[in-house]
């Protein structure tokens, strides 16, 4: 009988990289002879996900593997399978972040906090995406762990860009760009600030474009969230003398969007002051794209020796470097050689061929 590597993912949706690296190993897992099917509760229409409640217990050999980013009911299923239980932690972001901008989340954070610790000692293998991650694990009394980034497609960023969103962003604008979901700690804030100074000392050519999906306007419970950030981002830029147009927050885009703002973008600016790995980094080094970073958390082992490093969030140092690597030269040319060589460390066959030794040897 063949074995199998069940993966459970709480919600599965398309274009999530949690969601996206899961499928991703599925179908490795199955050519290389394994039973593997991704179990959710929630998932995408199209999405080939089996519903959770439909599955069952393996042998002692078969493998679960529990994709965790918030606590949900397969917490209490996890702790008592009798499969061998590997965990790959994707971060859960610090509550502190949300306190004064969504309770609900700030409570759900917490709790995913507490979930997390609670599975320490039934977990077979903890697996960080990022050593940054992996650490943490050990922090909160996981014995066996490693690290397994998160697996990436490659091949997906070759496909054909929305042409037409291209020619609407090939203008005389510098595009500044930043891609991840609207929330504190990805500081869109001192974006503003980066490009508000800009603006006003380097060119008025500028523009911001924020990918990413929007903060909810309404708790689980349908009240309205009244200190919105978003909301909070509108009044900050035009207090900074930043006009709508030099603004763009897209919330969610399809995947031929996603690819157009690399491909129009001049510098990917990042002024995150929490990532657990930091996919848009790849995303930006493997579309060549020079980046300027904030370097704590796991974003300093993500990039490596690539791109161009700040240990505190100076403004005008943000700014100047921006400016700098958006223009052809010697020290763009330098930046991209660099990303060029780190990205190939996340290349879709190392991440899976690094799976498929964790597996083997469980």
């Amino acid at each position: 009988m063949r074995r199998r590597v069940d993966q459970w993912v709480p919600a599965l949706h398309r274009g999530d990289a949690i969601g996206d690296s899961a499928l991703l190993m599925r179908d490795a897992l199955r050519s290389w002879g394994f039973v593997s099917d991704i179990y959710a509760y929630n998932q995408d229409p199209g999405v080939s996900a089996v519903p959770f409640q439909h599955w069952r217990e393996g042998d002692a050999d078969d493998i679960v593997l529990f994709h965790y980013a918030l606590i949900s009911p397969m917490n209490d299923a996890f702790a008592k399978t009798a499969s061998r239980r590997v965990l790959q932690y994707h971060n859960i972001t610090p509550p502190h972040f949300f306190a004064s901008w969504d309770k609900e989340i700030y409570k759900i954070l917490a709790q995913g906090r507490q979930g997390l610790a609670a599975l320490g000692p039934v977990t077979t293998l903890a697996l960080g995406d990022s050593e940054f991650n992996r650490a943490e694990l050990q922090s909160q009394g996981f014995e066996k762990t490693g690290v397994l980034p998160i697996a990436l497609d490659f091949r997906r960023y070759s496909k054909p860009a929305n042409a037409a969103l291209k020619r609407r962003l090939a203008d005389s604008r510098t595009n500044i760009l930043f891609v991840g979901r609207i929330a504190p700690n990805k500081r869109h804030d001192n974006l503003l600030r980066v490009l508000a100074y800009f603006k006003k000392n380097i060119s008025s050519a500028v523009r911001l474009l924020a990918v990413g999906k929007h903060p909810r306007r309404e708790t689980g419970v349908g009240a309205p969230i009244e200190a919105h950030y978003l909301d909070a981002l509108t009044r900050l830029y035009s207090d900074l003398g930043v006009e709508p147009q030099d603004v763009v927050f897209t919330d969610g885009v399809p995947h031929e969007d996603l690819l157009a703002y690399y491909e129009s973008a001049h510098v990917f600016v990042s002024m995150s002051e929490h990532e657990g790995f930091g996919v848009p980094l790849v995303e930006a080094m493997l579309k060549q794209v020079p980046i300027v970073a904030l370097s704590g958390t796991a974003v300093g082992e993500t990039l490596g020796e690539a791109g161009l490093q700040f240990a505190r969030p100076d403004i005008v140092e943000f700014a100047e470097a921006a400016a700098l690597l958006s223009k052809p030269g010697r020290a763009r040319e330098t930046i991209l050689r660099g990303q060029k060589r780190r990205v190939q460390d996340f290349a879709t066959e190392t991440t899976l061929g690094k799976l498929r030794d964790l597996v083997s040897q469980l």
